[in-house]
């Protein structure tokens, strides 16, 4: 995994924080310095920080989890979106459902209903409704595109959870804690850190500290598919060459080697009574004589 440069931060405004007078208390341990009436972060620790997530981030992507990525603020909706798309994870930009977590099999089953609109497009049924009916269906179609469209593939709780600014999606901050479910987070000068099991502290509020953050975690979650990919590749070509199979061509040489043998010791008894009778014939003739 690439080690994320502390310029590279510097240039993304990571280091802004909340005005001082909006901070926690809890986020001092982060906070390097005030100037004009703002906490600047101590990039140092971001950087520290960013490498302990990528590596957590990197093993459960590569056990095959889910991570799901949520950030629902005009600023980092889009960049999350492309973000986590690109590494094939799911993700929530439109309003947090109430119960993703919680009550997912009742969020499961609106992803259902959405595959099976689709059934009906494909096999005809669709169209042997009204045209009221069928732009109830669209509308309905649409609705769930937009909320859930992006977790369609997510067949179980994820395996993790990675959230920009912990304030604004509290309600799957406590969702993930009542489950148990680790929580990754961009946490700012304004949020309590105790509410996230890994944290980042950095500016989530500029798009450009977003792409930054989100640039380096969806790359350690790409290194852990790759990891994925490569062990399992393996797996398969040992397979072939498995000790079982090795076993069962020793198996076959034995048997087949025994068959030959059992052959063999069939045809020399017949040789011999065919010697033993030549040379028999003559001892009596010359008995008779």
């Amino acid at each position: 995994m690439k080690k994320v440069e502390v310029t590279e931060l510097l240039e993304a405004g990571v280091h802004f924080g909340h005005l001082t007078r909006k901070w926690d208390p809890n986020m001092a341990p982060y906070i390097y310095m005030e100037r004009n009436g703002i906490h600047i972060i101590n990039l140092y620790k971001t950087q520290a920080k960013i490498q302990e997530t990528s590596e957590a981030l990197h093993k459960i992507a590569a056990s095959g989890k889910k991570i799901l990525f949520v950030a629902t603020k005009k600023q980092a909706k889009d960049i999350v979106a492309e973000k986590a798309g690109n590494v094939n994870m799911p993700y929530i930009t439109e309003r947090w459902p109430g119960g993703m977590l919680t009550n997912f099999v009742t969020i499961r089953k609106a992803v259902k209903k959405m595959a099976m609109i689709d059934r009906m497009k494909k096999d005809g049924t669709f169209n042997s409704l009204s045209k009221k009916e069928r732009l109830q269906v669209d509308r309905q179609r649409a609705k769930l595109e937009k909320n859930l469209g992006s977790i369609s593939d997510m067949t179980r709780l994820p395996g993790a959870l990675f959230v920009v600014d912990i304030k604004r999606e509290h309600i799957a901050i406590k969702e993930a804690q009542k489950l148990n479910i680790p929580i990754f987070a961009m946490v700012d000068t304004n949020s309590d850190p105790r509410e996230v099991d890994y944290l980042i502290p950095a500016n989530d509020d500029a798009s450009k500290s977003i792409n930054c953050i989100m640039s380096a975690v969806a790359e350690a979650v790409a290194d852990g598919l790759a990891e994925r990919k490569s062990e399992k590749a393996e797996k398969d070509a040992k397979s072939e060459k498995s000790p079982a199979a090795d076993k069962e061509v020793k198996a076959e040489v034995k048997t087949e080697a025994k068959a030959e043998v059992k052959t063999e010791a069939k045809a020399e008894p017949k040789a011999k009574t065919k010697t033993e009778e030549k040379v028999v014939a003559p001892v009596a003739a010359n008995e008779e004589e």
